[in-house]
């Protein structure tokens, strides 16, 4: 099996469920874990599945993707509009990125509409909600396969 695939979640994630569900949907995030690894196992890919409030330990699981990771899916909360650590670490890892966003960002604040990692990334996923994370792992594993044929 290939190194898995990083799913990355960045802050105020770990409240899914209970955090406007309205906006980000009544699914917890173990609930979106399952389904994402669900969809990784039936591609033949696993997936590293981690959540953090803390900007500091994103960088530091996109440093280590580098060696560990055959590509990153992240969903940066809030940080993708402010942190060009998190750009900084993407491009340094030198792995295929998926940006995922739960809600569609461009149909909200007007702040939401730039982002940091969007240069980094292949393709950007938002406004499927949980679906989301299948489409982003689909994405990737297509990603990876026509990089390995090349």
């Amino acid at each position: 099996m290939p190194m898995p695939i990083f799913v990355l979640n960045g802050p105020n994630l770990n409240l899914l469920g209970v955090r406007e569900p309205s906006i980000y949907g009544a699914e917890t995030l173990e609930d979106v874990k399952r389904r994402t690894q669900a969809r990784a196992e039936a591609l033949g890919h696993n997936v590293d599945f981690r959540q953090s409030n803390v900007e500091g330990e994103l960088v530091t699981w996109i440093q280590e993707a580098r060696d560990k990771a055959s590509g990153i899916v992240l969903n940066a909360g809030a940080y993708t509009h402010t942190s060009i650590a998190i750009l900084d670490a993407l491009n340094a890892a030198e792995k295929p990125v998926i940006e995922l966003h739960l809600s569609n960002v461009f149909r909200r604040e007007s702040f939401r509409h730039h982002s940091y990692v969007a240069p980094a990334a292949q393709g950007v996923i938002c406004g499927f909600g949980p679906k989301g994370y299948e489409l982003a792992i689909e994405a990737m594993a297509d990603l990876l396969t026509r990089k390995s044929a090349r």
